[in-house]
């Protein structure tokens, strides 16, 4: 990496829920780098699931403010073989492990690089490296220390050749609505959007549907959302994530 990054804040991005996981790696990243913001960004990324997570985290890049720093752990393998990874896109850099979780980010990034991370500390866990190497990391970057970087292909990553597009639930939100792995600006303004061969009508925004009608709009995130006005998309269509759609 030819110069170090201006980082002005770190944001958590993880599936660990509401336990005591995330607590820890904010009380780890304030130690070792008091001075930095750490921001929790979202929790509740699909569990075990970076194939999915893959296609949410360009669209939540998309508005982030520039110079931040996304510490992002979704890790079914962690205490394995996968390598922890360093990316740079378009102003923006994420820090995770190598499992499909960065593979979209570094395929749509205008400006980015991606690196392998070869530093690790001389003690952690097995099985908590959210806490015991990517935040430790993260500091480190913040810090200008050396994480023993190598420079990567993009094409060398996991996930590299997945689809630009996965028209598949990535994400339900709070109200049931169920954001898909499809950009709204790839599809036509007469694109059909069909549930288990039931066509779903496209919208502005909720208040243009009757209370209770289902419908497909384009998120504030950029992505195809399916939402019911003023009901629970998930339990109306018994969806949920991983479920698939048709789009077309």
């Amino acid at each position: 990496m030819s110069a170090q990054p201006a980082i002005d804040r770190i944001l958590l991005a993880t599936d660990f829920g509401a336990d005591l996981y995330v607590g820890q790696m904010q009380a780890r990243l304030h130690a070792l780098a008091p001075g930095v913001p750490c921001v929790g960004l979202m929790q509740d990324l699909p569990p075990f699931r970076p194939d999915l997570a893959a296609y949410l985290l360009p669209a939540l890049l998309r508005d982030l403010p520039r110079d931040s720093l996304v510490l992002c752990v979704v890790d079914p393998g962690v205490g394995g073989e996968r390598a922890g990874l360093l990316v740079r896109a378009d102003g923006h850099w994420l820090i995770g492990p190598d499992n499909g979780l960065f593979a979209l980010v570094a395929r749509r990034a205008g400006d980015g690089a991606v690196w392998r991370i070869g530093w690790q500390p001389e003690r952690m866990s097995a099985s908590f490296h959210g806490r015991d190497w990517f935040a430790p990391a993260a500091a480190r970057l913040v810090l200008s220390e050396d994480l023993e970087l190598t420079l990567l292909a993009p094409a060398d990553l996991v996930g590299a050749y997945w689809p630009d597009e996965r028209a598949t639930i990535v994400y339900v939100d709070h109200f049931g609505n169920l954001m898909t792995g499809v950009r709204a600006s790839g599809v036509g303004a007469k694109a059909v959007l069909r549930v288990r061969g039931q066509p779903l009508p496209r919208a502005r925004t909720f208040c243009e549907v009757e209370p209770g009608q289902a419908f497909w709009y384009e998120n504030a995130l950029g992505l195809i959302e399916i939402a019911v006005n003023q009901g629970r998309a998930d339990r109306q269509l018994a969806l949920r994530v991983g479920d698939s759609v048709e789009c077309g």
